[in-house]
């Protein structure tokens, strides 16, 4: 089921870049395996998915972990996608290959202190609140720039681009609207930084996204199921 979960994302991806002029091969797919089991994630690395995202700190670090211990000759890649608190950034920075929600300086700061040396610098993605939702996490776009500039300049973390997760809406033309928001904001962060990575996209939004400009999707449900 899950093999062919995957390979419909892949078909819809392909379609969907196609029709906008893209390379379907320049779009990332992470498997959002939050609350899953470890043999879903096997199931899914059976297929050729490499790249999971996780929302919590302590399952995605027993994921990590255990994964680990098997020493598969597979080079899997563990993306933070939840929201992160400060007396958590120390396992997150010594586990995980990205973490996509940053969005103070605070943690950046504490992430680039906490990232072991024998790693490679961590992966970042600013997450903006392109939508203003009070619940939601993220900066507003006139704050990107300075905290860019702030990112940029630690040396154990490496600025990738950014990330939003719009509010949820029923019309595509609707949803557009902020996809279409947060590719202005890459593109003038690209015209300062060498970022190359615009992760916006989930299961039911995910066509508009890839139209709109996401590099990077994040699809949990369309692959492994409902929670």
């Amino acid at each position: 089921m899950i093999k062919d979960n995957l390979q419909h994302v892949h078909d819809k991806i392909t379609q969907t870049a196609k029709a906008c002029d893209r390379d379907p091969n320049q779009i990332k797919l992470i498997a959002v395996s939050k609350t899953k089991p470890c043999s879903a994630i096997e199931s899914a690395l059976n297929a050729g998915q490499c790249a999971f995202g996780e929302n919590y700190v302590q399952e995605g670090i027993e994921k990590v972990q255990y994964f680990r211990q098997l020493s598969l000759n597979i080079p899997i890649e563990w993306h933070f996608i939840g929201p992160l608190q400060s007396n958590k950034s120390k396992l997150v920075a010594e586990h995980f290959d990205w973490v996509q929600t940053v969005d103070r300086l605070k943690i950046a700061k504490r992430l680039n202190e906490q990232r072991p040396n024998s790693l490679l610098p961590l992966n970042i993605l600013i997450q903006v609140n392109i939508s203003n939702e009070q619940t939601k996490s993220g900066i507003m776009s006139d704050e990107l720039l300075p905290l860019a500039h702030e990112i940029a300049r630690l040396p154990n973390l490496k600025l990738r681009g950014l990330m939003a997760i719009p509010k949820a809406e029923t019309a595509p033309n609707q949803q557009r609207i902020a996809f279409e928001q947060m590719f202005n904001l890459y593109s003038t962060l690209k015209k300062h930084y060498p970022i190359d990575t615009l992760s916006m996209g989930m299961s039911d939004d995910m066509t508009t996204a890839i139209l709109a400009g996401s590099n990077m999707i994040r699809i949990g449900s369309a692959i492994f199921g409902m929670r």
